[in-house]
């Protein structure tokens, strides 16, 4: 398989210090073979386990994946379904482009700043391969997002994880990741958290930028940044600072199931993540998803109004469960938050389901505590009601 590498790359990943025996480990990554997840059990399955797909009864109320509870925006709906027609075509109307003019208006960002993706967890993946090696790690906090950590862990980069604490309002703390590992090539931030739903201040994720070593990249996860409405990271982007970030669909544009992303850094630094496969990954993309995305982006009033929906139901819940005194983590900003039942989160994951309601599951490092989503008001009020039997 390494042999879909080119000669260049593969001197270069030489040069960093990965061997010829990894490069099908890493073809494997970058949409040349099977995705990473088909390769977990290799690598600490006991501790990496990916999302299972969903199983259960065909009415339970899922609030355990962090989807959004309903549908894209109408207008992005009637937007991609008129590309269904034209599905004959690669490219029927110049969608990739008019996607990547969208976001650049949008967010003010120079269009050639801008990279389309089925999803983010090819660019995280990449990130990985790209600015870490066997002899620069990755940090990140913990817990987080785990994508980072499964692609490390394949490659035997090293790993730190800084856990999140009460002392910090479970904020990612930069300047802990820095001590972690002063000469990682990557600090991977999650801004929302998944799963705490803690904003980073991007005073912090500036800092880190100005004081990381030279060479490494800081890469900004903004999946949920929608729901919080905080300031992005792309303004560093925008400054030419050593950052990365990753946008979704899947989160507030209710585009899971159609799998597209972006991600925003300056050209040279996307060339250096492109360089291994070409252009292949980012130019064959779904024209529906294409189509729904570039609609969703212009939704201001829509953003918001759904926002706003998702904020009701979750401080309802919230007001919930302080009054049966039970325990979750505090600062959540996004379209999720961490209870913790003071026993096995597993064996409370089982009783809601017995309720035909899925919650999330736990980390490693917080067995007591699940990942709940925030769903509709009537998804909410049906976890309510299951705690209120399951507490009976």
């Amino acid at each position: 398989m390494s042999a879909t590498l080119s000669k260049d790359a593969r001197e270069e990943l030489q040069s960093r210090g990965y061997s010829r025996r990894q490069f099908g480990r890493i073809s494997s990554l970058l949409g040349m073979g099977a995705a990473l997840t088909r390769f977990a059990p290799s690598a600490h399955a006991e501790t990496f386990k990916p999302d299972q797909a969903f199983v259960g009864h065909p009415n339970m109320v899922r609030i355990g994946s962090n989807e959004c509870w309903t549908g894209p925006f109408p207008t992005a709906c009637s937007a991609g379904q008129a590309m269904v027609p034209h599905g004959n075509r690669y490219e029927p109307d110049h969608l990739r482009s008019t996607l990547l003019d969208t976001a650049a208006q949008v967010e003010n960002c120079p269009v050639d700043h801008i990279l389309p993706w089925s999803g983010s967890s090819d660019p995280l993946s990449r990130a990985v391969v790209s600015f870490c090696s066997p002899t620069r790690g990755l940090v990140t906090a913990n817990p987080s997002y785990e994508a980072a950590w499964r692609t490390a862990s394949w490659l035997n980069v090293k790993l730190s994880r800084v856990p999140l604490t009460a002392h910090n309002g479970y904020v990612t703390d930069v300047r802990a990741m820095l001590q972690a590992d002063p000469n990682a090539g990557l600090y991977y931030i999650c801004s929302p958290n998944n799963p705490t739903g803690t904003v980073t201040p991007l005073e912090d994720i500036a800092w880190l930028v100005d004081n990381k070593p030279a060479g490494s990249i800081v890469m900004v996860d903004e999946a949920y940044i929608h729901f919080s409405g905080t300031p992005s990271a792309i303004s560093l982007v925008k400054q030419g600072k050593d950052v990365v970030v990753l946008r979704t669909f899947s989160k507030m544009f209710a585009m899971a199931g159609l799998r597209l992303g972006l991600n925003f850094a300056r050209p040279d630094l996307q060339q250096r993540m492109m360089r291994y496969d070409g252009a292949n990954v980012t130019t064959m993309l779904n024209i529906v998803a294409l189509a729904c995305g570039a609609s969703s982006l212009t939704q201001t009033e829509n953003i918001i109004a759904r926002r706003n929906e998702m904020i009701a139901a979750r401080t309802m819940t919230l007001d919930h469960l302080r009054k049966r005194g039970v325990h979750f983590l505090p600062n959540s900003q996004a379209n999720m938050f961490m209870v913790d039942w003071k026993k096995s989160a597993a064996q409370m994951k089982a009783a809601f389901a017995k309720q035909n309601v899925e919650i999330g599951r736990n980390w490693e490092i917080w067995p007591t505590m699940s990942r709940v989503t925030i769903g509709s008001m009537a998804d909410m009020q049906a976890f309510c009601k299951a705690l209120d039997h399951i507490m009976a």
